[in-house]
């Protein structure tokens, strides 16, 4: 369809499968699930429903007749309704009891919270494949030293494995984040039109035991530890929130991920995938733009601003309740879904991917080594009969000559060849070139790498190991 407006979310970025879980179908045929689960509740709490009522429901359970539901819709303007005159059309001998003491939002509520839970577990998923993939990379290049840095300038060296464990450690977070709100989630049961479940004290007879009964029942049938203990028509928009900021949390790892990657790449140290036939300029035909990391930046922009939507939505929410949050939820919770779905299938495709370049990361610390091993360079002068003191200024000294050399005039850090030539230091150029082995200045760095291995990331993964084996395919 070329002539009107498609999401980019789900022509270009999300997976077939998130996009399902948002879809029409699967939420009519959610709602019929719903539907038979109360009747269920019903007929075993004692009201006059049959067994062969539920059969017939079941039936027709995932054919949804949309064409009836679309026609009805257009006459009473009720979705709910609408559906629930169509399910009747299929099912004439459970017709008067389908929807039985319920209201739109038990339905609607609960299906949202059923859809959320299942793109949760989706996302979560994905997470798991995703830090199983850094994992890999950060144990191949544990003990390969790179240059660090503080404020984007040359710091004490750490090694490239040590580095990804940064990325790691974000994403085992957001897992942490993620598990909580699933172990959380509730669904909102059947509470009536202002929560008071005052239809369901009618219909049996007063008789609050069985009441209490109903979501507790509904719940079990649905696959639910419970429902929320109180709420008014339908569970508190902070539940929401509380599922986009989740997102929200990925985005922000994954966008400083994609930060990193991008400036590795301008240094040349590490680049993400780039394919044979992939055109990086239109114009500069032997551009490797990092495009993949920047939609991953891009979209992560997106989520993170999607947080304001539910916010403002459960904050502004009257009583027991408005339909002001409606339109805004069809919008922020897919997208904010279906994009972060579209953000980790490119994290994980670029992860399985990257290309590290040894030499390149060589040479630029190999530039800026010598500034770094002054400190044990000082240290062999003094065991040489030298004073510390003065050594520190003569140190100073040279590093700037030397730093003026590289800045001003372009050449390379010559600042072994100034200390060898000065008396001082009663050093040799051979001598001073024994310190200039990078594995000497990564302190613990490839040893903190095995053992956060070790002792976080592998437990973690051989818990989920059954979610493991993902590939992402991107579509463009």
């Amino acid at each position: 369809m070329t002539d009107r407006y498609q999401s980019p979310l789900s022509e270009r970025y999300a997976s077939k499968e998130m996009q399902y879980i948002f879809s029409p179908d699967k939420k009519f045929k959610t709602w019929r699930k719903l539907w038979i689960a109360l009747a269920e509740v019903e007929k075993e709490l004692g009201l006059p429903i049959t067994e062969e009522q539920i059969e017939e429901l079941k039936a027709f359970q995932d054919d949804v007749n949309y064409e009836v539901a679309i026609q009805r819709e257009k006459e009473v303007r009720h979705d709910v309704m609408s559906h629930v005159y169509a399910y009747g059309v299929q099912c004439p001998k459970a017709k008067g009891i389908i929807h039985l003491g319920a209201t739109s939002c038990y339905v609607g509520d609960n299906t949202d919270i059923i859809v959320m839970t299942e793109a949760l577990v989706l996302v979560r998923k994905k997470l798991i494949n995703v830090i199983s993939e850094l994992a890999k990379f950060a144990d191949s290049y544990k003990d390969l030293p790179t240059l660090a840095f503080t404020h984007f300038q040359p710091a004490q060296p750490t090694t490239v494995g040590k580095r990804a464990t940064l990325w790691l450690h974000d994403l085992t977070m957001d897992l942490e984040d993620l598990d909580y709100l699933l172990d959380s989630i509730r669904l909102l049961g059947s509470k009536g039109t202002t929560g008071t479940q005052a239809s369901f004290l009618e219909l049996f007879d007063g008789d609050m035991d069985r009441v209490r009964k109903v979501d507790a029942m509904i719940a079990e049938k649905m696959g639910y530890k419970g429902c929320y203990p109180v709420s008014g028509q339908t569970y508190s928009r902070k539940v929401d929130s509380r599922v986009v900021n989740v997102l929200a949390g990925i985005a922000q790892s994954a966008h400083k991920f994609s930060n990193d990657i991008r400036l590795l790449q301008h240094l040349k140290e590490v680049e993400e995938p780039f394919e044979k036939s992939q055109i990086g300029s239109s114009a500069m035909a032997y551009k490797r733009n990092p495009m993949r990391s920047e939609r991953i930046a891009s979209l992560s922009n997106y989520v993170m601003a999607d947080v304001m939507n539910p916010m403002l939505v459960s904050s502004t929410q009257w009583f027991e309740r408005t339909l002001d949050d409606s339109a805004n939820k069809r919008l922020s919770v897919p997208e904010g879904f279906l994009a972060i779905d579209g953000i980790l299938d490119l994290y994980l495709n670029v992860v399985d991917g990257l290309v590290v370049y040894p030499k390149v990361i060589e040479k630029h610390m190999m530039a800026e080594l010598p500034f770094m091993a002054t400190e044990n360079i000082m240290m062999d002068a003094v065991k040489a009969g030298g004073d510390r003191q003065e050594l520190h200024e003569r140190i100073r000294e040279l590093s700037m000559e030397a730093g003026k050399n590289v800045k001003v005039n372009g050449l390379d850090n010559n600042l072994l060849e100034l200390i060898a030539a000065d008396p001082s230091f009663n050093l040799t150029l051979e001598e001073l070139k024994k310190s200039m082995d990078p594995k000497k200045y990564v302190g613990c760095a490839p040893a903190q790498v095995t053992i956060y291995l070790d002792e976080v990331i592998r437990p973690l993964l051989k818990d989920n190991q059954e979610l493991l084996g993902m590939t992402a395919e991107i579509n463009v």
